[in-house]
């Protein structure tokens, strides 16, 4: 499969890039920025809300689907992160139906849903929409801008709901939202050749002990997800967050230091 990484030079992207070279995708990046150092593979640099530049790269590559990583990782304000999340996945979906290309396999957040309280138990994929930023209101409103798309014009279109993507937990909560590396780079390769999805949305976490989301709906698709990240549980030392950050699915993001306007800065 000839595979866009939209994102490319991200956190995610630098490891998802090189899992699906070597689950044998043919990898495209594009970024904002140039490669890293010793990428091997093509390469776009071009700003994913320009829809002019994005439709120059579908012209200029044969795909067979999208992987959607880019946008700014942090709250900013509401234009910014509909912008970063919204517009750039209305250019990416625009360009993937003028050129038939027919899966969107997209990056979303558990902050979509992040002001859910914790008292209401493990969240499924038909959990509603409860964004606790502007971060999260961007994602949902990505989120179903891709669900048009599936019911309009027949994309297969995958939302992964990332916890905390990062190479090993560092907090208390951390140990309930981890997404390790590895497993990363299995929910993507699942989220491209799963038959059929349709809309589809997952929980992207690893198999952890404590995991506040439930995995079914990966499962379905064929997410197997091997780590744990209750292995680092004995590295962990309680911390005067840790009360708060449990509170809701968001963890710090629901608290009251990301209170802003929406248009300020």
């Amino acid at each position: 499969m000839r595979v866009l990484v939209a994102g490319a030079a991200g956190s995610l992207g630098r490891v998802v890039t090189v899992g699906l070279a070597e689950h044998g995708h043919e990898v495209v990046g594009l970024d904002l920025v140039p490669p890293p150092e010793g990428t091997t593979f093509a390469w776009h640099e071009a700003d994913c809300a320009d829809a002019d530049a994005v439709a120059a790269v579908f012209a200029e590559e044969r795909l067979d689907a999208v992987v959607h990583l880019a946008g700014v990782p942090e709250e900013r304000s509401l234009p910014e992160e509909l912008t970063s999340h919204v517009v750039t996945t209305a250019a990416l979906l625009d360009a993937m139906v003028a050129h038939d290309v027919p899966r969107l396999v997209y990056a979303s957040s558990n902050h979509a849903v992040g002001r859910t309280p914790r008292a209401d138990g493990e969240l499924t994929e038909h959990a509603l929409p409860r964004p606790d930023t502007y971060y999260g209101v961007a994602k949902v409103a990505a989120e179903a801008l891709m669900r048009l798309f599936a019911d309009r014009h027949g994309i297969d279109a995958v939302s992964c709901r990332i916890g905390s993507f990062l190479e090993e937990p560092t907090s208390v909560r951390n140990l309930s939202t981890w997404l390790s590396h590895d497993d990363g780079v299995r929910m993507v390769e699942a989220a491209l050749t799963a038959p059929a999805p349709g809309y589809a949305v997952l929980y992207g976490i690893s198999a952890n002990t404590r995991a506040w989301w439930d995995l079914e709906p990966g499962r379905r698709l064929g997410y197997e997800p091997q780590d744990d990240a209750e292995r680092f549980a004995d590295r962990i030392e309680p911390g005067p967050q840790d009360e708060a950050e449990a509170q809701f699915v968001g963890g710090p993001y629901a608290t009251a230091q990301f209170h802003r306007p929406a248009l300020g800065d």
